[in-house]
């Protein structure tokens, strides 16, 4: 009985270390938008050009997920992206870059409590996307594009981003139509 207890109690508190209470309430926000998520085999499985480089990389990154969400759906401006960044911060995350790749905005903050696994958080902002990379586990964070660039690069997570996209696209396009369709009747 003692031996359940332990093992239930080292379980549970490894699911307490896990993503931002921020980037779980981005995705109830958003709902509809991209959510995929990664374990280390997983990232390793990314890696299709056996690049030792992107290895040891991820050498250090237990899970990962990658959010991505339309703000052209919302009203999601400076002062929301700025609230978001606030809301992070008060989880504990510190700024520890700010740059931009891209043309993208690129935010990288990091949690660092002792005796826990530490958190790496990667927020990239543009004017119609935000991209969220909330990480259990740590990288070298001058590497962060390289880390963006493989996800892009591998072909089943870039065909779902690009599906996801163009099924944006296909949406406002077929209201441009039904608008013009209602502006011909007049």
């Amino acid at each position: 009985m003692k031996y359940l207890l332990v093992v239930v109690c080292i379980f549970s508190s490894g699911m307490v270390i896990g993503q931002a209470n921020t980037t779980q309430a981005l995705q109830k926000e958003f709902d509809g938008s991209l959510s995929l998520y990664f374990y280390k085999n997983t990232l390793r499985m990314l890696n299709q050009k056996d690049n030792k480089e992107f290895d040891e990389l991820i050498q250090n990154i237990e899970k990962m997920k990658f959010l991505m969400v339309d703000k052209t759906t919302r009203n999601f401006g400076m002062a929301e992206y700025q609230k978001l960044k606030a809301d992070y911060q008060k989880e504990y995350y510190e700024s520890i870059l700010t740059s931009r790749y891209q043309g993208k905005n690129m935010d990288i903050y990091l949690k660092d409590k002792k005796g826990q696994t530490p958190g790496t958080l990667v927020l990239v902002n543009d004017s119609t996307n935000l991209y969220v990379l909330d990480i259990v586990g740590t990288f070298d964070v001058s590497k962060a594009g390289a880390l963006f660039s493989v996800i892009d690069d591998s072909s089943d997570i870039g065909q779902q981003i690009k599906n996801f996209t163009n099924h944006k696209k296909k949406k406002g396009k077929d209201k441009d139509e039904d608008n013009d369709e209602d502006k011909s009747d007049h």
